[in-house]
């Protein structure tokens, strides 16, 4: 009869380590090449997505850049690995380009090489103007967690994609623009709120988000798990009235 002899002190170690190493690389890499969730803190792209909506995003959908790893550790390229381009209308979580540690989600608007136009509130892409159909009034939330009512409407962009927007007026300081002509290898975002939304529409250099390199996209948000505006839940009294139920298990 032998007796089994006691594994080392560093044999042990590493069996207690495989097992959490393990569960963190399983992480890191479903979370960068499969996909991730984000929170929306903001209104500007509501009606699609509310205040405290919880995203899923594919990190598949348009390939790999640094930014799809963690921290942005990958090398600066102008390409993307596996890149597929994205679709007109597609909803997508971005760096910021003005300050990469920033993450933004808005709809894609502008392609490359696309003329972008705001004129009296109305979307003008490459000279035509976006079909838009009066569709009643919904509630805008706005940064204290206030309800408003304002006009809904819905926008169908060229090649077929319909969405909503929310709008209140047709004369505010982003209702009449510039014609924007969108760079090689750079998209136009703009919030589905648009009269509270900084986009594409006000420059990088002006505070805004400007032309975003093909490089700063992150995810397309294709699911909303839910949506808890705990930024604005207070007094305790009002913690059921920012779940918004609508929001929950919602394709974007």
């Amino acid at each position: 009869m032998t007796q089994k002899k006691p594994a080392s002190p560093l044999h042990a170690l590493i069996k207690w380590l495989a097992e959490p190493v393990m569960v963190v690389a399983l992480t890191v890499f479903a979370t960068t090449a499969l996909a991730q969730p984000f929170y929306v803190p903001t209104g500007s792209m509501q009606p699609t997505i509310a205040i405290g909506g919880a995203l899923i995003g594919n990190k598949f959908a348009y390939g790999y850049s640094r930014y799809s790893l963690p921290y942005a550790l990958g090398p600066a390229s102008q390409k993307r690995l596996l890149a597929h381009n994205p679709r007109r209308g597609d909803v997508i979580v971005f760096r910021l380009p003005r300050d990469p540690k920033v993450t933004y989600v808005k709809r894609l608007i502008g392609l490359p090489g696309d003329r972008i136009q705001m004129v009296h509130g109305r979307l003008v892409i490459n000279g035509h103007t976006a079909k838009l159909s009066d569709a009643g009034t919904g509630k805008v939330e706005d940064g204290t967690g206030q309800f408003h009512e304002t006009g809904r409407f819905t926008e169908t962009l060229p090649g077929g994609v319909s969405h909503p927007i929310f709008k209140a007026g047709w004369d505010g300081p982003l209702d009449d623009t510039q014609v924007f002509v969108v760079p090689a290898g750079h998209y136009f975002m703009m919030g589905d709120n648009r009269d509270n939304s900084l986009d594409s529409r006000v420059a990088a250099a002006d505070g805004g988000v400007g032309f975003v390199p093909a490089e700063n996209l992150m995810a397309r948000a294709d699911l909303n798990l839910g949506s808890y505006d705990y930024l604005n839940a207070h007094p305790v009294t009002a913690w059921l009235s920012r779940i918004h139920l609508s929001q929950f298990l919602h394709a974007i």
